[in-house]
């Protein structure tokens, strides 16, 4: 099993079963976050549009985070409701009005201070 790191933001979260959907960097699969039994310390409390820094990797053909790591609470709280509202609006859309392909909803770098890093496989 091999990990990544990667940063990401939380679009849903269950505080009582510490449980987390994460959007991740590369725009790739969501990561899920459930804190196993072989966890040592203590993980953060997760809300919808929280950044944090995980390690990711493929379990079963599903991305599970680790290690979250709260880098900063509410950074892009809105996030859940305009994802939503733009896969309403470009449902049937093979490109979004500012030239991007659809899939690529938004950008993950718009909500960073600077570019982020670039992982090689």
């Amino acid at each position: 099993m091999k990990l990544q790191n990667m940063f990401g933001v939380v679009l849903w979260s269950d505080a009582d079963a510490q449980k987390a959907v994460i959007w991740c960097e590369d725009q790739g699969e969501l990561a899920y976050y459930t804190p196993g039994d072989d966890c040592v310390h203590e993980a953060p409390s997760l809300d919808a549009g929280d950044l944090i820094q995980f390690d990711v990797s493929i379990q079963q053909n599903v991305r599970k985070a680790t290690n979250p790591q709260l880098l900063m609470q509410s950074h892009s709280p809105d996030l859940p409701r305009q994802l939503q509202a733009r896969q309403k609006a470009y449902s049937g859309s093979s490109d979004l009005p500012c030239g991007k392909p659809a899939n690529k909803v938004v950008d993950l770098a718009d909500y960073f201070d600077s570019e982020p890093q670039r992982k090689m496989a």
